[in-house]
């Protein structure tokens, strides 16, 4: 499982580079709230993540036709949990956008490793 593991965590470092330049770029450039660029960043970076996932980390044998549908509510769960700390770490705590960005990443890493072994592959 720990091999796995790190082999999700390296295959999501590529879409989290993909969803915090986005983050950025949509912050920076058209000065969008963190939490809606933070959730345009997730989607990009989730599709990303479904195809190094279901072809590397887990090497999956499941049909796309019944993986991506999993993948996409396990991923909208996530979506749904990283806006929900980012929201109340820059909201609630006045924490730089970032900083709440980085504490979202870690927990949405757990739950949707969790949820994609078990469950999506």
């Amino acid at each position: 499982m720990l091999r796995q593991f790190l082999r999700y965590a390296a295959a999501g470092a590529i879409g989290t580079a993909v969803q915090y330049a986005i983050l950025v770029a949509l912050v920076q450039s058209l000065q969008m709230h963190a939490v809606a660029a933070s959730t345009v960043g997730s989607i990009a970076g989730a599709l990303v993540n479904y195809g190094l996932n279901h072809r590397y980390t887990f090497g999956s044998g499941m049909p796309h036709v019944r993986a991506l549908p999993r993948f996409a509510a396990t991923a909208l769960a996530g979506i749904a949990i990283n806006a929900a700390v980012v929201a109340l770490l820059v909201s609630t705590a006045r924490v730089n956008y970032l900083a709440a960005q980085v504490v979202a990443t870690g927990a949405v890493l757990a739950f949707t490793f969790l949820a994609n072994r078990r469950w999506t592959f």
